[in-house]
């Protein structure tokens, strides 16, 4: 996938001061996941919260900031160019991860199973 090489510095700092969303998420559920992800991995333009190469599958993280009209629009933009590179995109609020977290991590493993049949 094509990469801006000025975000790595940037992702970089991401991966070293995640959200407490997005260390439950890694820590209890993707890092050990059977298929390999990343964090804070530089797609295009962007920088998602988890990337899983096989499933060709992005995980986004929405906090309160995800719910102005302006960050909508610019979310609704930025999926749209990370599905021209073939990508599906998931998005989980926080409180998705403090209330639902088995739920999210069923919707994870369903996806990147349909994305990867046996």
């Amino acid at each position: 996938l094509p990469y801006d090489k000025k975000l790595i510095v940037r992702a970089k700092e991401l991966r070293e001061n995640m959200t407490p969303w997005e260390i439950k998420l890694w820590t209890r559920f993707l890092r050990g996941y059977p298929v390999r992800f990343q964090r804070q991995k530089v797609i295009d333009q962007y920088i998602v919260d988890f990337y899983c190469a096989k499933a060709r599958l992005v995980i986004e993280l929405d906090g309160g900031g995800h719910y102005t009209e302006t960050q909508k629009a610019y979310d609704a933009q930025r999926e749209e160019r990370l599905k021209k590179h073939h990508l599906k995109v998931l998005r989980f609020c926080n409180l998705d991860i403090d209330n639902n977290f088995y739920e999210v991590c069923t919707c994870i493993d369903r996806a990147v199973k349909q994305a990867m049949p046996p």
